[in-house]
Parts: C-alpha cells; sequence; structure tokens
C-alpha cells in the first residue's frame, strides 16, 4: 500500500448516492488520476493523504485507487483560499473566500472556529451569513470526522452523510454507545458490520445490545429462507451458535423483546414459535381480509349463470369443460375464490372467460401478477393488459427508511369491482397484505396460480395455505386438453407430479434426454447445444434469447457460477472494442444476458420506445449490457421491457449474468428452450417440485442432459423442505373463533 498527499484539483465523477469518485489530484510530484470512495459531499480543492495502489486501466491508464483517505486542512493562505471558494462551504464563494483570507491570513479556520463574530469584519458579511459560515464549516468538520471515524471500522464513507443527517453532532456518540442502532436506523448497514464495529470497540459477546440486535438479524435471515415464524426452541438453539452464547441468554432476551413488543411470541399448534412483527402482523390481516371478502355479498350478475357462459362460449370460440365452468361459476358468485391446476389445465382460458363476462357487465377489472415477466406472459397469453401488484397498487419506496410503500391502501382503495391475481404461487405474505389492504369487500378476488411450483422467494406460502386451510373456496383444474396433450411438457409435467418417470425423444416431439455419464460430459454437451445444435435444429433459435439453462444450484461445475463463465465466453467472448469490468470475482462485458436478483424500488428507469421515466426495477428482470463506462463506473442494461437502467458499480452486486440461472429464479418466466443438467446436486435441491417447476417454464422444447438416475432420483424425491408459515393455520382459527372486526 502506498500513501499519496495532495489536493483533490478536479472531480471528473462524482455518484452523490455513494460517494464513488474519479478525480484528479495533484501531489508534490505531479499529478494523479485517482479512484475510490469518499463521503458524498466532497469538492475539489480539499487536501488529503489517500491509502491504495495503483492499478492499470485498458482505456484510462494507470490509476491510484485508494480505500482510506483522510483530509487535512490548508495550511497556506493560497490553500486556504482555494479551499473555502471551492464550494465546500455552502454560502461562500471565490470573491468571499479571497475577502476572508484577506483579512485574517494563515489564522483565517482559528477565527471560524474560535471566534467567529469576527467574520462580520469583512465587508459583505452579516450576521446572518457569518452564521451560515460558521454551521457549514462545522458541519463540514463534523462530516469528516465521522468519515473518518467509520473508516477505522471498515464502514464505506458513503454513509457518512446519512449517518450524520439522521444522528448531527452526535453521530459518534450514538455508534460508540450502541454500534447495534445502526442496524434498524440506517439503510445498508446490517447486524454482521454493526457486530465487526462492536468487536472491535470491545463489547462481549454477551452483551444484551448485542443479543438483541442477533435476535432480530436471526428473523430476518430466516424470513429469507421463506419463514414467517420459527419455533422458539430451534430459534434459539440456531441463534445461540451464531452469537456463541447459550441458550438461556437467547431466551431471556426473547422474552424481554417481545415484552417490549419488538418480536412476538405465542402458542401457535402447541408450541411457542417467534415472529418478526411485520410478519406477524401481515398473517393476521390476511386473514381478516381474506375472510372479510369472503363473508361480503359482491356486486350481483342479473343473469341466468349456464346461458351466460354458453354465450360467453361461443363470442371466444371455445368450449369449457365441466370444472372450467364450475370455475367460473364460483367465481361469479363469490367474493374470493382460487382457481387452481398445472399446465394445459385451461387456467388461461378460464380467466379469459371471466374477464370476458366482466367486460360484458360494465365491470372494471384488473389483472395483476407478482413480476413483469409473468405479467408480461400473462397479458400475451389472455389478450388483456396485466400489471404488476406493484404497479396496480402505486409502488413508492423511502431509500433513508428502506421501507416501500403502496399509495393504494385501506386510506385509497383501488377502484375497480375485480382482481384478478395470476401466478399466485409467487406471492408472498407482505405483499399479499399490501395488495387485500387496498381491496374493499364486495370487490371480487379471483386467485389463480400451481399450487404445486416451488413457493415465493419471500417469507410465507401463500397459495398453498389458502388451499390447504380450506376456508376459502377453489377448483382445482386437472384435465389436460387435447390440444396440450400433443405436447410432451405438458404430458410430462403432470407425470412427474405425480411421481412417474417421464417419455421423451419421440420423434417430432419436444422433450429430450441427452444419456452422459460425468459432469465433464454434461458441461460440455449443454455448451454445444446452446451455440449450435439447438440454433441449427430450431429455426430463429437466437441462443441469447430463446435458449435459458436452468439448474438446480449455484455450486460445482453445473452450478449458475460456473455455467455462466462457460457460456459467457462461448457467446459473448471478449473482444478488443467491448467494454469489461471484473467486480468482486464477476466480470461483466458488453452484450453479456443479465438478471436483477434483489427488488430495487428506487432504482431510476427510462423507456427506449416512448421515453417514459419511472421507478423500479425487480428480482428476476432479465436484460442484456448495452454499455460499460470505466470513467464513470456505470453499467447500462437494457431489460426485456425497453427499460434503461443505470447502475453504478457499487451496485452490481443487484445483477448477475443470466446466461444460467436457478430454478428459483426462473419462477413466473416462460422460455422457448430450456436446458436443464441431471447431475450430482445437493439431494436438498433435487426435489420432485424444482424439476416440475424448470420443465413448466418451457415453451417450445425442454431437453435434459445428464443421467437418467439423477432425472428419477429427483422424481422419487418429494420431500418438501418445511416452511413455517402460519397462514392456514390462523385463517381456520379465525374463522372458528370469529376473530374479526
Amino acid at each position: 500500500m502506498e500513501e499519496k498527499r495532495g489536493q483533490l484539483v478536479e472531480v471528473i465523477y462524482l455518484n452523490t448516492d455513494n460517494g464513488y469518485l474519479v478525480g484528479v489530484f495533484h501531489t508534490d510530484e505531479d499529478e494523479i488520476n485517482v479512484v475510490g470512495y469518499m463521503h458524498s459531499a466532497v469538492k475539489k480543492g480539499g487536501i488529503y493523504r489517500l491509502t491504495g495502489e495503483w492499478k492499470m486501466h485498458a482505456s484510462y491508464g494507470e490509476q491510484f485507487h485508494f480505500n482510506e483517505y483522510f483530509e487535512e486542512m490548508p495550511e497556506s493562505e493560497e490553500a486556504i483560499e482555494s479551499y473555502l471558494g471551492s464550494g465546500i462551504l455552502k454560502g461562500i464563494g471565490p470573491k468571499t473566500a479571497a475577502c476572508i483570507v484577506n483579512k485574517f491570513g494563515k489564522d483565517t479556520f482559528k477565527i471560524i472556529e474560535k471566534s467567529p463574530d469576527r467574520l462580520t469584519e469583512v465587508e459583505g458579511i452579516g450576521s446572518v451569513k457569518a452564521a451560515a459560515v460558521v454551521e457549514a464549516f462545522n458541519d463540514h468538520r463534523e462530516l469528516m470526522n465521522i468519515t473518518m471515524f467509520l473508516q477505522k471500522y471498515g464502514i464505506q464513507a458513503s454513509y457518512a452523510v446519512k449517518l450524520y443527517k439522521i444522528y448531527k453532532e452526535k453521530t459518534v456518540e450514538v455508534i460508540k454507545e450502541n454500534p447495534f442502532k445502526l442496524v434498524e436506523d440506517v439503510f445498508g448497514i446490517g447486524f454482521r458490520t454493526a457486530d465487526n464495529i462492536a468487536k472491535k470497540m470491545g463489547i462481549s459477546n454477551d452483551s444484551p445490545l448485542r443479543v438483541a440486535s442477533g435476535i432480530k438479524y436471526m428473523l430476518n435471515y430466516f424470513a429469507g429462507e421463506g419463514h414467517t415464524f420459527v419455533p422458539a426452541e430451534y430459534f434459539s438453539e440456531k441463534t445461540a451458535g451464531i452469537l456463541d452464547i447459550s441458550k438461556e441468554q437467547v431466551h431471556e432476551l426473547m422474552t424481554a423483546l417481545a415484552l417490549e413488543g419488538e418480536i412476538h411470541l405465542e402458542n401457535l399448534e402447541n408450541r411457542t414459535v417467534i415472529s418478526a412483527m411485520p410478519y406477524f402482523y401481515a398473517e393476521t390481516n390476511v386473514c381478516k381480509n381474506l375472510i372479510k371478502l369472503l363473508k361480503a355479498e359482491p356486486k350481483p350478475i342479473q343473469a341466468d349463470i349456464d346461458e351466460l357462459i354458453r354465450i360467453t362460449e361461443s363470442e371466444l370460440n371455445i368450449e369449457l369443460a365441466d370444472n372450467q365452468k364450475k370455475a367460473v361459476k364460483e367465481a361469479l358468485a363469490n367474493g374470493i375464490y382460487v382457481i387452481t391446476g398445472g399446465p394445459g389445465t385451461g387456467k388461461t382460458t378460464t380467466i379469459n372467460s371471466l374477464i370476458h363476462i366482466f367486460n360484458r357487465y360494465g365491470m372494471k377489472t384488473a389483472l395483476a401478477a407478482p413480476t413483469g415477466r409473468a405479467a408480461k406472459r400473462i397479458t400475451e397469453t389472455s389478450g388483456y393488459e396485466a400489471r404488476t401488484i406493484h404497479r396496480l397498487l402505486e409502488y413508492s419506496f423511502s431509500e433513508d427508511e428502506a421501507i416501500m410503500r403502496f399509495n393504494k391502501n385501506e386510506e385509497n382503495t383501488l377502484d375497480v369491482d375485480v382482481v384478478i391475481v395470476d401466478e399466485m404461487s409467487m406471492v408472498d405474505i407482505l405483499l399479499m397484505n399490501g395488495l387485500l389492504k387496498a381491496i374493499v369487500p364486495g370487490t371480487r378476488l379471483i386467485l389463480v396460480g400451481d399450487a404445486d411450483q416451488l413457493p415465493s422467494v419471500g417469507a410465507g406460502n401463500v397459495l398453498r395455505d389458502i388451499i390447504d386451510s380450506e376456508v376459502v373456496p377453489y377448483e382445482k383444474l386437472d384435465e389436460i386438453f387435447r390440444q396440450a396433450r400433443e405436447s410432451l411438457i405438458v404430458v410430462n409435467a403432470h407425470r412427474i407430479n405425480k411421481g412417474e418417470y417421464p417419455d421423451y425423444n419421440e420423434k417430432d416431439k419436444d422433450f429430450f434426454f441427452l444419456r452422459k455419464n460425468n459432469d465433464p460430459q454434461i458441461l460440455e454437451t449443454i455448451k454445444s447445444l446452446s451455440y449450435q445444435r439447438l440454433p441449427e435444429y430450431y429455426t430463429d433459435c437466437d441462443p441469447m434469447r430463446d435458449i435459458q439453462i436452468l439448474t438446480p444450484g449455484r455450486k460445482g461445475l453445473l452450478g449458475t457460477h460456473n455455467l455462466n463463465k462457460e457460456l459467457q465466453n462461448l457467446l459473448n467472448p471478449s473482444y478488443p472494442d467491448k467494454n469489461e469490468k471484473l467486480i468482486k470475482e464477476k466480470l461483466f462485458r458488453e452484450g453479456d444476458k443479465v438478471m436483477q436478483i434483489k427488488n430495487n424500488y428506487n432504482a431510476q428507469w427510462r423507456k427506449t420506445d416512448d421515453f417514459s421515466e419511472g421507478q423500479g426495477v425487480f428480482n428476476g428482470d432479465v436484460g442484456f449490457i448495452e454499455k460499460i463506462d470505466n470513467e464513470y463506473g456505470e453499467i447500462t442494461v437494457l431489460f426485456d421491457d425497453n427499460k434503461i437502467v443505470n447502475y453504478d458499480f457499487s451496485q452490481t452486486d443487484e445483477l448477475e449474468l443470466a446466461y444460467a440461472v436457478t430454478v428459483h429464479k426462473s419462477q413466473g418466466s416462460e422460455f422457448p428452450i430450456i436446458i436443464m443438467p441431471m447431475g450430482w446436486f445437493p439431494p436438498v435441491l433435487m426435489t420432485r417440485n424444482l424439476l416440475y417447476t424448470a420443465v413448466t417454464r418451457a415453451k417450445s422444447a425442454v431437453v435434459l442432459v445428464g443421467g437418467e438416475k439423477y432425472l428419477h432420483g429427483m422424481i422419487d424425491n418429494n420431500r418438501i423442505i418445511e416452511r413455517y408459515s402460519g397462514l392456514g393455520i390462523r385463517l381456520k382459527k379465525f374463522l372458528e373463533e370469529k376473530i374479526i372486526e
């Protein structure tokens, strides 16, 4: 590591969100280009000591990349004038700076700090302006002190401004007193970061502050695994292991936090369980609102329903099966209704029939899905415009609070008569809670989805719980229609779901199995299929857009990490005129296929077709890298729905290469052709419903590559990982005990 001392003479680029800086730095020897993170209020003119190392950039030559910096106050009159006139202090420009330095010389900073009233001796500075100058100077010094303090504990300078906005001059005092407070108050700082600070400060493992924060951290961890509650005994054991303390200490703090209303403890099915408050409230609110919809009388349709169905069949040129007719009748009669079933059983046709009837009677209908890709697919298959649930509810996001808000809620409800939600297996409990808040009893709510798909990525098991509770009426469509029976994809999906082995390699069919003996052979076959064999076999097949590799896991030769590296080099190789960037062992290249891997409600986008603008990029959105700008530290991605989004290099943890994705990440999507390796993965991943979900993502062809023993093993493994969710339990309890307002 080297140290450079000098003045920041030019700011080429500064990302005010995270403090990422590209600048020109003047030292005693020469001018150098510097790259690193400073607090986002940095301006040229400051004098710094930078610690870092030299790196060679392909386009911009040698750059000094610093990971630590320290601001020094200038000492010469010329440097002081330059510093004050740089814009660092609000209200002081070059002319005022010159006047102040002419008056006080090298004592300028001493005057501002110790005798601020003397600033009024300078022509043009009255008492109000003098006070503003002093406030700006003190704010800047405080901000720098905070930045230096945070640097010692490995916290990015970009957090300094956020912390200062919250705690002001007490920032350092607050952190020293309780570093775990940052976890709750500052978006982006997690338990592990706070724990590292605490350890460096000498805070003991069994400190109540640490244990309380650890309990909340573990609740969030379990929520990330899909659970809305955890059995208390199991939770205590796991948390004690993570925090390296006793179970008794965890239990003691759990009880205290529950008494303070910060977590929830209750007896559920004869065992004590622990929940984070948002998930407890969400489950109870969803129960109440579902039962309200169930008990409410929907707007009646004055017609002979059997005759109405006959008219609909005639006008749409379709013939509904008996269970589809039953589903239509019940959906018209009930305030809430569930339609479930596998591929090819007519869910879309049933939805279209219902929308046709609602339109006939002038009822306003909203069609929604959990993700943008799912909404787009439903729009294409139904002919009616679908929106994401987030868009339907008019979401907004507060970065400072890390809270997503819906403008449509109990105080500003949806102005519709009917809400139809497809792909319900992907809806988690928090999103369901937001949706139900905006629906007035008397509005029809129709939930459609395949309950045998993998459950939602977020916490809860909403569709499965609602069906299993038998509180809400539902119809399972199980008849495969003649046209769908011609597709082995559809037939085999149902066979797999029933635990039967699929048929494949039939002439002129769409389901193939290529036997390979080991992982290296499987890998080479997948590469050959993607690059050459399938594009040659299928007319107009684009290997980047029409072929998707789905795999059970992320690790190993056949996991997403390695498959993406191999396919990137094959399908989008390096060229001199293609910019690329290596960030934390992930190499991004212009032209790469990428996926957004977490919701970013605050991301700004603009559309290439109509130039409209908006916010929000969502987990599972797929796009292609249009541009990598190494000078400004940005990656530009064009997503499927013509949205352009710019990512700072520090935000690329939200992106992954998407030549290969996990089956979980493919939920709600549909691809012309899918390829899936059949090699060894941990048994917990090699399950029947994971294979079923993968197969149902394909539209034109499924190609499985590997050993039949792995295929048969997945089908035989009907182990469903238990997901702790209380919606079904609560629904029965609420209805039995009539717990409803």
